[in-house]
């Protein structure tokens, strides 16, 4: 009732944005190690709602790997109650640090009913995060800060991001650059098609920053498998920047940047985190100098759903992923149990949502799993007219979505170990891009 209240209150477009707490608390499991020791920066859930153009539009963004299937059916849930909008206006994405929790309901329930733990896949983390988002969205919706203006700048992030897929003569993957690169010649491969540019968005109530969203296509590892929740170089930067523009609420959205890290430029050096963080947090600087306040009313504000469906990989089979929970090797993250709720899933023939914000004259685009550089890119080509910025990890489910080519390219991340999904992904995700950026 008082979100509902809040939100009637406000005249013409206003925000309200939101910030809880998402460290798991020691002796819980993250997606790869448990916790024995909390790090000096907590992970966060946070989010900025816009109300006044039509129902309300909530994004929000976790420093956690991933949240899906039944999880991110019921963050979008949650959240869209906590607002008084629907689901389908709700996004909500993780930034995919790997020292961090992973959430899938239905990977919970699917271990549970075999009898075992569900271990890493507990919810009970996500079920207290889910309700302190809620509370804190129906408190800053009490008082919404009216929006004037949006803006948004970019820049190119320089010696951060480079593609992880190195091709041999024959068209094939003949080397992984994965997150810590040792192999000297590796880095000094070129760092081949990548995004290289942050776009920020800003929204302004008069001269006064409220939010401010930033959107870069990386994974955002300098290194991990360590005992401790961290945020890693994008929260770091993220923090330098709350430092520098105090007042806002400073929210990083992960692009499309399934095959993209910073192995040509990481050696798994511990250092190197603060050096990553320092030229994401740049890039962020230079694109914030750049942007500049547009006035903005509730009429230029849009939002747009496509739903697609994205073909389970052939490898999945019901009989395999139960197999594997007998054995007790199925509830590892990205293993017998999550597979088997996304598998399920699609058998029942339900779709994923792609998203689309308009603001003015910036689309900002909302994809699910690990999605490959190249669908931001093909974005971004689409409407050359127009400011286009991608965040992707939202519904985890699929996993890595890669490009029709890359399925007969090998490598990991279209490998049985990590795709979901078949080569046909391609075809049905840019048939879902075009629809929302044809308007």
């Amino acid at each position: 009732m008082t979100s509902t209240t809040g939100a009637a209150r406000a005249e013409g477009l206003a925000a309200a944005t939101f910030r809880v707490d998402a460290t798991p608390p020691i002796g819980s499991e993250m997606a790869y190690r448990p916790v024995r020791e909390t790090d000096e920066l907590a992970l966060s859930c946070r989010g900025v709602v816009l109300v006044g153009a039509g129902d309300p539009i909530v994004l929000c963004v976790l420093d956690w790997i991933g949240i899906g299937n039944e999880g991110h059916d019921v963050f979008r849930a949650r959240l869209a109650a906590a607002a008084g909008t629907t689901p389908e206006r709700v996004a909500v994405h993780a930034v995919h640090q790997h020292d961090a929790p992973a959430c899938d309901f239905s990977a919970e329930r699917i271990l549970i009913e075999a009898g075992r733990d569900p271990g890493r896949w507990d919810g009970g983390l996500a079920r207290r995060v889910l309700d302190d988002a809620a509370a804190a969205i129906s408190e800053a919706l009490a008082d919404p800060l009216p929006i004037s203006h949006v803006g948004w700048g970019e820049a190119v992030v320089d010696q951060v991001a480079s593609n992880r897929r190195i091709l041999g003569d024959d068209g094939r993957v003949r080397a992984m650059r994965m997150t810590k690169t040792v192999d000297p010649e590796l880095r000094a491969e070129p760092e081949g098609v990548i995004d290289p540019v942050i776009t920020v968005l800003s929204l302004f109530s008069d001269d006064r920053p409220v939010a401010v969203l930033s959107y870069y296509a990386c994974h955002p590892q300098s290194y991990y498998l360590t005992n401790q929740p961290s945020p890693d170089f994008p929260g770091i930067a993220r923090f330098l920047r709350g430092q520098s523009v105090p007042g806002p609420l400073h929210l990083h959205f992960n692009g499309a940047g399934g095959n993209i890290g910073a192995g040509k430029y990481n050696d798994g050096d511990p250092e190197n985190r603060v050096v990553l963080a320092g030229r994401l947090a740049d890039g962020m600087r230079r694109a914030w100098a750049t942007t500049e306040r547009i006035p903005i009313t509730a009429d230029e504000i849009g939002w747009s759903t496509e739903p697609v469906q994205l073909d389970p990989a052939e490898h999945l089979t019901e009989e395999s992923l139960l197999a594997l929970i007998a054995a007790g090797e199925g509830d590892a993250f990205l293993s017998g149990a999550d597979r088997l709720g996304w598998l399920r899933r699609r058998r029942e023939g339900r779709p994923i949502d792609l998203q689309l914000l308009r603001a003015g004259r910036l689309r900002v685009l909302h994809l699910p799993g690990e999605a490959f550089v190249e669908f931001q890119l093909a974005a971004k080509a689409m409407r050359p007219d127009l400011t286009v910025a991608v965040a992707a990890y939202g519904d985890y489910g699929p996993g890595y979505i890669g490009t029709a080519r890359a399925y007969d390219e090998g490598g990991y991340e279209t490998s049985d170990r990590a795709s979901n999904v078949t080569a046909t992904a391609e075809a049905e995700m840019l048939r879902g891009i075009k629809a929302l950026l044809a308007d």
